[in-house]
């Protein structure tokens, strides 16, 4: 079985609860089409340790100018309050490398912010926390704006802040984490609170 490595960004201010549903569950593999199939590992900057904005002091596996996407299944960028500068521009330009190299990336929230300036929005439909804060990026992607919790276009998932069970959904599904009824249960169970939605997961 050849392991699958999905890579999650970590950075100081990283807004804990954006990727928390994606990641718990990629590295859980109560449900999965293939157990052991995936792993998750943390890219930071620097192999430095981080602090997330819930606190949480995080010390990456592996730092950026080690990553390549020809090792990876995935980069999950999540929001963070460093994304309204300039800190966090080397994993936007990362995230170009790993589109073009056909590895999906998948922003949420800010990170969406990096997708834009990197121009992987110009083209694609997307979504973000709102789209005067994508136009202040000066990208000309605009009419591509979808006003919807989650968006897939190709290897660029976005979402915004509020959604993370979305975020996670569309992670799911284009990693093909899970079957098709696995993933309707998952999320009719934690997005909508709908509890008939265990007894399929507890089946499988």
């Amino acid at each position: 079985m050849t392991k699958k490595t999905v890579h999650a960004a970590v950075y100081d201010t990283l807004a804990d609860w954006e990727a928390g549903a994606a990641l718990a569950n990629i590295a859980d593999t109560s449900w999965h089409r293939e157990p052991g199939v995936f792993e998750v590992r943390t890219v930071g900057l620097t192999a430095e340790p981080v602090t997330t904005m819930g606190r949480f002091r995080v010390t990456p596996d592996l730092a950026l100018a080690d990553l390549d996407p020809a090792d990876s299944a995935m980069l999950i960028l999540p929001g963070a309050e460093l994304w309204s500068g300039d800190a966090l521009n080397p994993f936007a330009e990362a995230a170009k490398r790993f589109v073009e190299a056909g590895v999906p990336v998948a922003g949420i929230c800010g990170a969406t912010i990096g997708l834009a300036r990197a121009g992987l929005l110009d083209t694609r439909a997307h979504t973000s926390n709102d789209p005067e804060t994508l136009a202040e990026t000066g990208y000309s992607g605009a009419r591509h704006y979808v006003d919807a919790p989650a968006v897939t276009d190709g290897d660029v998932i976005t979402a915004n802040a509020m959604s993370p069970f979305e975020f996670a959904r569309e992670i799911f599904a284009r990693l093909d984490l899970y079957e098709p009824p696995v993933l309707d249960a998952w999320f009719q169970l934690f997005a909508h609170k709908d509890a008939s939605a265990y007894a399929a997961l507890a089946g499988q």
